[in-house]
C-alpha cells in the first residue's frame, strides 16, 4: 500500500499537492532538473498549471520530458539560466483538483492522517497521529487518547480496510507488532 506524498496534512483536503522539487537549472535556455516526489508528476504537459515555493507562484509548464532518474521542466518565463537559478529548491505544486484519481488501494497522507485505527475485532487504537516513510513501505503512526504510540506498517496483511469517507482503518495486528 503506498502513498503520494501532499502538501496537506491532519486529514484535510490540501489545496495543493506536491509533486517535486527544482535541484537546480539545466542547460543554458532556463531548464529545470527536478526530483520527483509523486507519480502525479507524470501528468505534466505543456500549458499545465503548476505552482512554486511556499508562496505557491503560479508557473505554465512549456515542456516536460524524462531525464535519466529525474525529469526536466521548462517554464513560461524561466528562458535563461540566471531565470531559472531563482527557482533551485522551491517545491512544485499542482492544484488538487488537477490531480488524477489514485489507483485503487493508493491514498494521499492527507485522506489517511487523522483516520480513527480500529482492529479487526473493533477494538479502537486510537487515530494516525504521523505517516513514516521507510524505504519499503510506510509506517503509520498511531496514537491512543492516553497518548500509547503504536507503530503499524502500511501493507495489506496488516492494513485490511481503508474507509475514506468514514475515516476510518481496519487493521489486523500481526503478532508483535503490540507489546503485550
Amino acid at each position: 500500500m503506498t502513498q503520494e506524498q501532499t502538501g496537506g496534512g491532519g486529514g484535510q483536503r490540501p489545496v495543493h499537492v506536491t509533486v517535486g522539487r527544482v535541484i537546480r537549472p539545466h542547460g543554458i535556455r532556463g531548464a529545470l532538473l527536478v526530483e520527483a516526489f509523486s507519480e502525479v508528476i507524470h501528468t505534466l504537459r505543456p500549458q499545465s498549471v503548476v505552482y512554486l515555493g511556499p508562496e505557491k507562484r503560479r508557473a505554465v509548464v512549456v515542456a516536460f520530458r524524462p531525464h535519466r532518474d529525474r525529469f526536466l521542466l521548462r517554464l513560461e518565463g524561466y528562458e535563461d539560466r540566471t531565470s531559472a537559478e531563482a527557482l533551485r529548491g522551491l517545491d512544485i505544486y499542482l492544484a488538487i483538483e488537477d490531480a488524477p484519481p489514485l489507483p485503487e488501494g493508493v491514498y494521499y497522507y492527507w485522506q489517511i492522517l487523522d483516520c480513527e485505527v480500529v482492529t479487526e475485532e473493533g477494538e479502537v487504537l486510537g487515530r494516525v497521529a504521523e505517516i513514516i516513510e521507510t524505504g519499503a513501505n510506510d509506517v503509520y503512526l498511531v496514537r491512543s487518547e492516553m497518548g500509547a504510540e503504536l507503530l503499524l506498517p502500511a501493507i495489506e496483511p496488516v492494513i485490511r480496510q481503508v474507509d475514506v469517507e468514514r475515516r476510518r482503518l481496519v487493521v489486523h495486528l500481526l503478532p508483535g507488532l503490540r507489546e503485550g
